[in-house]
């Protein structure tokens, strides 16, 4: 590679385009940044590549994320871990931009090296970098310290480690908001490197600061705090220190401070232990079911499972089955969606006898919701319900809705319950499937959307599967030949499209007798698309026949629809027939 013959010419080349107008080039030499380097070799990247890039002012967002993220991996290019200090002057300059995306990726790419370097060099070059970020007088550089300070604390002496967190301390503190938040973000992963006495001492202080702040911002990041220290606390101390600030929480002033309790509440409820799960956060858990804002009510209801999970039947039957019930008639059709793509899970945790007095009737009401969404998260959790009461009951009680659903006058709700039907199929058995069901299967290859068309193709070859050939032979393949000469030809597309499914599942004799002389006859059809279509499923049938029907029976439709005035059905019938000479060939 010339570029490994002439040292000279990449950094000639790089400084060029560094500096060219053109951003796509600028972009591409900062990419290429390594293999320069390889070029150049380590001493010469140590001591001209890098202070280059330091001295780069360039302006361009772009420009600068792709150089912070490529010196995060530049350590094998600077001579290894012992020179990986002479890294860090270009990514303390990323730190202070404005752009958030590029601090950040700086902040990423410093912890990727800090970790990586050597204890001494830590003290002497990382921390000395963390404290003058920390010091900085733009606010940008004191936010990217905030996330430094995890890798920085282990290595320092006792002084240092003092000195640290007395920082850390302030920077909670900050005049700006946006400080107060990296610190509040951040606090989590540098509690977890803090020796436990100083995690009480220190820490804990720090963290009240934060959930006190007067901007809802800042209180809402220190809500995740809750319970990442909660994982590094004994228990007692859990329940005297972050026990009352999640309660103080759930009733904060701010719905966005709320509604970030309602998301993790469940893990709150892990960090503080069962005792005062019940005694406390049932209750905090409770207001905020009822909240008054949709946004935290969705918030609750999308974690009610989960939450039940951790309390014994009687508790969740007492205290969190009267808000869902509630909420199932709540007046945001978001907060009902979110209850029914979860409610589902509460049948197995609340018992057979709760399910069928109290959920069942929740169920049927959600599923004649007027919202689509909230009818379509509860069909596809049916099955979670049938293991708790049993087909029989789900037949009964829920039948009749899906029944009705099938019909539904939004597609999607008409697709999800074909979807569902191989399941409830297998679930229910053959004598009660062809009562209900078997019906609708068949009228839904007749729908005006394709996707419930293709979707109820489909929904034929796996009902063929569960209940075999001779029952589909009865059952299935006469409906489906009976349609063959409906009038409309996306129709007997359909239908096309639900011979070439069933082939495969039926085997060769039924596919000979039955079904190819139907396909054959649809070569005559006079619209092209339905020609091609033909095309298309008598190439896939070429496996699954013997090859003497291939010859008598295939091969000259092809050849007839290979001279079609249409240029796509010679197009499919040429490629057809490209098939069947393959298969002679192998064979």
């Amino acid at each position: 590679m010339s570029m490994v013959d002439e040292p000279l010419y990449p950094i000639a080349v790089l400084i060029d385009e560094l500096k060219n107008d053109d951003i796509q080039l600028r972009l591409n030499s900062i990419r290429r940044l390594n293999t320069i380097a390889r070029a150049l070799g380590e001493e010469r990247t140590r001591k001209e590549l890098i202070p280059f890039l330091s001295e780069n002012n360039d302006d361009d967002d772009e420009v600068l994320l792709a150089m912070a993220e490529e010196l995060g991996v530049f350590i094998p290019y600077v001579g290894g871990v012992e020179y990986a200090s002479v890294l860090l002057p270009p990514l303390e300059t990323l730190c202070t931009v404005e752009e958030t995306c590029v601090r950040d990726k700086a902040v990423e790419s410093l912890c990727r090296i800090g970790s990586q370097m050597r204890e001494n060099d830590l003290v002497d070059w990382f921390i000395p970098l963390v404290k003058r970020l920390a010091a900085g007088e733009w606010f940008t550089a004191r936010v990217s310290a905030c996330g430094l300070f995890h890798i920085a604390y282990p290595s320092a002496s006792e002084m240092l480690k003092t000195e640290l967190r007395s920082i850390y301390s302030q920077l909670c503190q900050d005049d700006m908001p946006m400080v107060r938040r990296a610190a509040a973000t951040n606090l989590g992963k540098f509690a977890a490197t803090v020796e436990p006495p100083n995690l009480k001492a220190d820490i804990m202080s720090m963290f009240e600061d934060l959930t006190q702040d007067d901007q809802d911002s800042v209180r809402l990041l220190a809500v995740e705090g809750c319970a990442a220290l909660g994982k590094l606390l004994e228990s007692q101390d859990c329940v005297a220190h972050i026990l009352p600030v999640i309660v103080n929480f759930s009733q904060d002033k701010s719905w966005r401070v709320r509604y970030m309790v309602a998301n993790q509440l469940y893990e709150l409820c892990e960090a503080v232990g069962p005792e005062p799960t019940r005694t406390d956060l049932v209750p905090a858990y409770v207001r905020l079911l009822r909240d008054n804002e949709a946004e935290v009510r969705i918030a609750a209801a999308g974690k009610v499972t989960k939450f039940c999970r951790i309390l014994n039947p009687e508790l969740a039957i007492q205290h969190i089955l009267p808000c869902v019930k509630e909420l199932s008639s709540d007046s945001s059709q978001h907060v009902r969606s979110a209850l029914a793509s979860v409610i589902m899970g509460m049948a197995p945790v609340l018992g057979k006898d709760a399910t069928i007095e109290q959920l069942l009737p929740i169920f049927l009401s959600l599923l004649k919701d007027e919202f689509p969404d909230v009818r379509l998260n509860i069909i596809s959790k049916l099955d979670q319900v049938n293991q708790v009461i049993g087909i029989d009951l789900l037949s009964q009680s829920l039948l009749p809705a899906i029944v009705e659903l099938a019909e539904d006058r939004h597609w999607r709700v008409r697709l999800a319950i074909i979807e569902y039907i191989p399941l409830l199929a297998s679930q229910l058995g053959v004598g009660f499937f062809d009562d209900k069901l078997g019906a609708l299967c068949m009228q839904w290859l007749q729908d005006k959307v394709y996707s419930i068309r293709d979707a109820a193709a489909n929904n034929l070859k796996r009902l063929a599967e569960e209940f075999g050939p001779e029952w589909a032979m009865q059952h299935i393949i006469p409906q489906v030949l009976d349609m063959t000469n409906n009038p409309h030809y996306l129709y007997r597309m359909t239908i096309l499209r639900a011979i070439s499914l069933l082939a495969p599942v039926m085997g060769s004799e039924i596919t000979c007798s039955k079904l190819l002389p139907v396909v054959v006859t649809a070569s005559k059809d006079r619209v092209p698309n339905i020609k091609f279509n033909v095309a298309k499923v008598l190439q896939s049938l070429i496996h699954i026949v013997d090859q003497s029907v291939v010859e008598k029976t295939i091969r000259p439709c092809l050849v007839e629809l290979a001279e079609d005035p249409d240029v796509d059905v010679r197009y499919y019938a040429n490629q057809a027939l490209q098939s069947i000479d393959s298969v002679m060939m192998s064979s």
